[in-house]
């Protein structure tokens, strides 16, 4: 029997390479000689370098930047062999991205000259763990550490970008990223605008005049698991601000600053970036990169998953065992788990699939008599493995969804009532416990097939 394990990470507690090994060890506990193929999976959001390093080889950089709050840390970034990851794009099940370019790019075949590929993930200069309840600051955080990577990136010689948005602690629709490269934002006295999304509001004028002549020539590609757009009731601020702390009046706020910003670079610059799916990813950070840069985007799990050809490998695979921290009513908004789903079902309809998550939500794990049996070849009914997540988390309707994409079963991996703290010091424990059972149960229906 063959496993392709294809795990993301478990926040907190395990990175998806971990996860990975976590599974085998349970597997080969049970079924000693089965076969084990270990994929590394994310999504675009936390983990996307670690997982790209994995399937595709190459080395970790680091610089000193600055954090969301200005105050300086170094941070890493990756360079990968260009002839490994040459071509990936992801094409199949992305229906939500169809066309996503700025105006200017709409037809244009990639200018990128030949050289390193560089991944950026957004949240190890960026992220929300610089900050905490204390110290989070959705207003001023600002993505100019992002900006200082992806000029690391350049001076390495990297011609083709990949962004990794997810995770983040702003909400600036990447303006500090902008900065960083060289872009001036200007208020209507002619004065550089502060750091951080709410000064955004008295934006009148942008300058790209001493913008990086290097980004003419680069091709940035931007890694995402959303498709929200930049503003609005399912945006940046309405979506994702409260987890970083915006109170109701603060996702107002920074709502109609990056309002204000959509409008003077759709004048100065001659490009819509509001309403692009993704666009409100990373805090805004998708429109940013639109915006300024030679930039696309495409859903992150579809890129790992080309990168590590993961659709290949399940074509020799009886189950595969994918899964993260939780799984709830956005996992079907292009998560790992469903994306993997969708992916290997496409190439092995008869492939079994096991999700294990650290939490199930309520109403996930209990599948729904409308889509019994119903789940098509083609995976998720719509085709797609990026939606727009919404504002509510509607665990029980998001069963339709996952079930429908491709997953057999889902497994929540606690054993019993325990702290936070002790079921993450545990995951791995508890991984491979669980995934020994999944295992002895497919070796007892082989055993009873004979």
């Amino acid at each position: 029997m063959k496993f392709l394990i294809a795990m993301d990470s478990f926040k907190g507690s395990l990175d998806a390479v971990a996860a990975c090994r976590a599974v085998v060890r349970g597997v080969k506990a049970v079924c000693p000689t089965a076969c084990c193929d270990i994929v590394p999976m994310a999504d675009g959001g936390e983990g996307t370098l670690d997982a790209l390093l994995a399937s595709v080889g190459g080395r970790r950089c680091s610089a000193m930047v600055h954090d969301p709050l200005m105050r300086p840390v170094r941070a890493e970034y990756g360079l990968l062999d260009a002839q490994n990851i040459g071509g990936v794009r992801g094409t199949a099940g992305a229906r939500e991205f169809a066309g996503v370019r700025n105006a200017r790019n709409a037809n244009r075949k990639a200018e990128a000259e030949p050289g390193r590929v560089a991944v950026v993930e957004m949240a190890r200069a960026s992220g929300l763990q610089y900050v905490d309840e204390h110290t989070h600051d959705p207003l001023h955080a600002s993505t100019f550490g992002t900006g200082e990577l992806i000029r690391h990136a350049l001076d390495d010689g990297a011609r083709t970008i990949i962004v990794t948005l997810g995770g983040s602690a702003t909400n600036d629709g990447g303006a500090g990223i902008a900065q960083a490269l060289g872009a001036r934002l200007l208020d209507a006295t002619g004065r550089d605008l502060e750091p951080g999304g709410a000064a955004l509001a008295r934006l009148d004028h942008i300058d790209t005049a001493r913008m990086d002549p290097r980004l003419a020539h680069t091709e940035v590609r931007i890694a995402t698991d959303v498709t929200n757009p930049l503003t609005g009731p399912t945006g940046a601020s309405a979506v994702f601000g409260p987890q970083k702390g915006a109170t109701p009046g603060m996702v107002r706020q920074l709502d109609d600053a990056l309002g204000r910003f959509a409008q003077v670079i759709e004048r100065d610059l001659g490009r819509s970036v509001a309403a692009v799916p993704g666009a409100g990813a990373g805090g805004g950070t998708g429109a940013g990169l639109l915006a300024f840069t030679n930039a696309t985007i495409e859903p992150g799990i579809q890129l790992v998953a080309t990168a590590s050809r993961l659709a290949g490998r399940a074509w020799t695979a009886d189950v595969c065992i994918t899964g993260e921290g939780r799984i709830d009513g956005q996992t079907a908004y292009g998560k790992t788990p469903a994306g993997v789903a969708h992916i290997v079902k496409r190439a092995n309809p008869r492939m079994v699939v096991v999700a294990l998550a650290g939490a199930v939500a309520r109403g996930v794990a209990a599948v729904p008599q409308a889509v019994a049996g119903s789940r098509g070849a083609d995976g998720c009914a719509d085709g797609s493995v990026a939606r727009t997540i919404p504002r509510d988390d509607a665990d029980y309707s998001a069963s339709v969804d996952l079930y429908a994409c491709g997953i057999d079963a889902v497994f929540p991996i606690i054993r019993e009532p325990q702290p936070l703290a002790d079921a993450c010091r545990e995951t791995a424990d508890n991984l491979a416990a669980t995934a020994a059972n999944v295992a002895r149960l497919f070796a007892a229906a082989v055993d009873a097939d004979r």
